[in-house]
This record gives structure tokens, sequence and C-alpha cells, in this order.
């Protein structure tokens, strides 16, 4: 039992569970399963209490049951004492103070110590500003053709999604968004329908690209892993294996997968040995154990970052989480939207995941671009390793709002980032940048823009 006393009134908490949950900022997903605070006066009490935790206590109370879950067996299993070591006296609100002040190396060598419970709990503990300034400083850096993650540098995964799958259209998006720079992170296309046969067209239809203008960036088609490990089998080129990723056991079954097949989607794709060690593609969201009913009371923050515990276990060259996309049942306004992908950066960045964030809304959430400006320009800051590039920021085919490559050219110019450095390079090869290193179409028509699959 964890308790304190505010305001004259004593509060109790059962359980680490229960205390993270109440210390939650609020968001609907929470309220919706039955487990927020009541009101604002418990909130602050939670967090009082869990100022309190120490760290050690992470270790030894598991919020879902180790014996029936193999996340949190990872979770434990996979924990370095060692890193833990020089913050192993703190309390949950000591470590906030401990991670406000720690240089950026401190920061990276503590990184296998933390448990994911550990990061989503101080996280409840920090102020927008905490969460931007940390997470600044702890830079990731992942390599496969390009180089992802370095100081002073925003990458884009371009997302030139189709309803139909329809190659010329495909095409078309990634002309375009190649022509305002985006594409650094990764090439990457949500089939509108998982089968073999797509896939394999889909993933030959960006290699072709790719290859024929020499550019140094990474293709994925986001199906499920079990088809692109039989695309694999059947020669695709396959660069990164794609999985959307949750923090529980059963929430992974919903998504048809555990941790043995993750790790035969990883083997697959490096047999093929086309980049370098990390070739995994992971998606998050809060809210996904919850929509799954998997999330075992636990609140949807803590889960957001268990399933950065699976991802770790993985080294992936990208992280995404897709922080507005499940809709308002869990993430009511632009607000809640704002708080959580900071929360979410900020976490995996801790764990020493290569994060980036789908800056997005669903259309019937009670949000608009404006709000999406704002978290996109704070993540910036804040050191995103990469944002999302969408036609006209309107995915046609998810049905849902992200950020445009006009987005993405803002957020380089107001902030002085650059691309990848390799994909810059390639630009610049292009003649696609100005004198000030920004991009713009060249003065003669390049043969990139009469590309046709």
């Amino acid at each position: 039992m964890y308790a304190t006393t505010l305001a004259g009134q004593r509060f109790g908490f059962e359980g680490l569970r229960t205390l993270l949950a109440k210390a939650t900022p609020a968001r609907s997903g929470d309220e919706l399963a039955g487990i927020a605070a009541s009101s604002h006066i418990e909130r602050v009490a939670a967090r009082w209490a869990l100022a309190e935790v120490p760290l050690r206590d992470f270790l030894h109370e598991a919020v879902v049951a180790y014996e029936s879950d193999e996340v949190t067996r990872l979770i434990l299993d996979s924990h370095d004492a060692q890193a833990f070591a020089p913050i192993a006296h703190l309390t949950v609100g000591a470590l906030r103070e401990w991670l406000l002040a720690a240089p950026a190396e401190a920061l990276i060598a503590v990184g296998p110590g933390l448990t994911p419970e550990m990061v989503a709990g101080v996280s409840k503990l920090m102020r927008n500003q905490d969460l931007i300034a940390v997470a600044a400083r702890r830079r990731v850096v992942t390599r496969f053709r390009g180089t992802v993650g370095l100081p002073g540098r925003l990458s884009v995964r371009l997302q030139p999604n189709h309803p139909t799958d329809d190659p010329a259209g495909i095409a078309a998006s990634i002309v375009d968004g190649l022509s305002y720079g985006c594409g650094d992170a990764v090439i990457g296309i949500n089939p509108a329908g998982d089968n073999l046969a797509s896939t394999i067209s889909l993933l030959n239809l960006i290699d072709d690209l790719r290859t024929r203008f020499d550019i140094p960036t990474q293709s994925c088609v986001l199906a499920h892993v079990t088809t692109t490990i039989e695309a694999i089998e059947r020669g695709a080129p396959v660069d990164l294996v794609f999985q959307s990723i949750a923090g529980t056991q059963a929430a992974n079954r919903g998504f048809a997968v555990d941790l043995a097949l993750l790790a035969q989607g990883r083997d697959a794709a490096l047999s093929l040995a086309r980049g370098g060690g990390q070739v995994c593609y992971f998606e998050t969201g809060q809210g996904s154990a919850l929509s799954a009913d998997a999330h075992h009371v636990v609140d949807q923050q803590t889960l957001e970052a268990r399933a950065y515990g699976v991802a770790r276990a993985f080294d992936p060259f990208l992280v995404n989480s897709v922080v507005g996309f499940i809709g308002p049942e869990y993430l009511y306004d632009g607000n809640q939207i704002l708080r959580a992908g900071l929360e979410d950066h900020f976490c995996g960045k801790l764990l020493g995941l290569p994060m980036g964030v789908d800056v997005c809304h669903t259309n019937h959430a009670q949000a608009d671009q404006d709000d999406m400006d704002n978290l996109l320009t704070l993540l910036g800051v804040a050191g995103v390793n990469f944002i999302m590039g969408v036609p006209g920021a309107d995915d046609v085919m998810l049905g849902y709002q992200s950020t445009s490559f006009h987005d993405a050219l803002y957020a380089r110019s107001a902030l002085n980032l650059r691309p990848a450095p390799e994909f810059e390079a390639w630009l610049e090869g292009m003649g696609m940048l100005d004198a000030a290193g920004q991009v713009r179409l060249p003065d003669s028509r390049p043969a990139l823009l009469d590309y046709a699959p």
C-alpha cells in the first residue's frame, strides 16, 4: 500500500499498478478503463506518493504477473543490474532530479538499468519542458543505408499509401515526397491488403526506384511479420521487417505475434545482409492493449512504455509511436495527444530506442492541425528521430490526419535541422538543395520526376 496525506485528506493506493494509473495525466482511455484518478486532488496525491517510491520496488512488484506474461519476464530477466547500480538508491522523484541534471553520457549508460515501468513512472512527475529537455540530450543513432538520429538532423518516413495499392499512385507520391526532401528514414507503405503478392509487388516497386536513382534510404512494406518472412523466402528485396507491438503478451497475441515470432522475423531480414544489423521497424500506440481488452488494469501510458521494452530486445532501426491514431476513446483531444507524444518520445529515448512520432489525429477527435503543429514543433526541439511525410497530411488509405511533406520542410527550416547526411548528399547531387541547404526543385527537370513504375 502506498499512501500520502494532502489537503487534510488521506489517500491510499493499492500497489504500483494502481498508483501509476492514478498519477497519470488525464486521458480518456484510462477513464474508459475505470482506473483514472477520480479528481485532480487524487491525481496530485498519487504523484506525491509515487515520488517517494524507491526504484527497487519496480524490480520486485510487477504490474503484470511474471508467471503469465512473457513481456514481464523479458523486462525483468534482461534487467542490467550493473547499469542500474548508480541510481539504485534513488526514488522516482529523485530520479527525475537526476535525469534533469545528468549529462548525455550518463543517460546512455543508465538506460539498460531502467525498466519501462520506472521510465513511465518518472514521466508522470515531469512537466512537458522536462520531457523535452531530457529527451533532447538522449540521442539514439541507427544505421542502415542512411544514418538516422544524429544531432541537428530530422528524418522523415515517406508514407505513400494508396487505397487500392495502385503502383502508379504510390510511385507518384514517392516522387513527390522525395522532391520535398522526405524519405531519408524509410519509404514505408501501409498496404491496403495484407497479402503476399501485393507485398512483394510493392517491395519491388520501391527497390526499383531506389536502385535506379541510387537513393540512400531504406524500404518497408508494413505487412504482418509472417507475410514479410514469406516474402523473404520468395526472394523479395526486404530491408526492414515491420510489426505493430504492444506491452502485454495478450495484446501482442491480438496482433498475432509473440517474442519468438519477432525474433524469427529479425533473423530472416538479417539473413539477406542488405544493410547493417538493425533491421526492425516497430509501431506502437497508447491504448492498443486496452482496445484488445488485454491491459490487465494497467494505465495505457505504462503499457506503452512496456511495448518499448519489447522493441528494445530487437535493436530496431526505427520505432514509431502513432500517437493519435487509435482515436478519442483513448486520447480525447489535442492536449492529450500532445502530452502523450512527448511522453512516448521521452520514454522510448530513455530506454535507448530510435524514436519517431506520427504526429496525427483521427477526424472524430477534438484536435486540429494547429494542435499537430504544436506537437511537431515541440518534438523537433526534443530531438525526435523522424516524423511522417504524408501527401497533403491526409492519408487517403488509413483515413487519418498526419504531417505533410511541407510540414517536414517547416520543421527543418524553423529549427535549423537537416536530413540524414547520406540523403542530404544525394539531394545535393541531384541539384535539389539551395545555397542555404534547404530543399528546392532544381532549375532543370530532374529525371526523378519522370519516373514511372
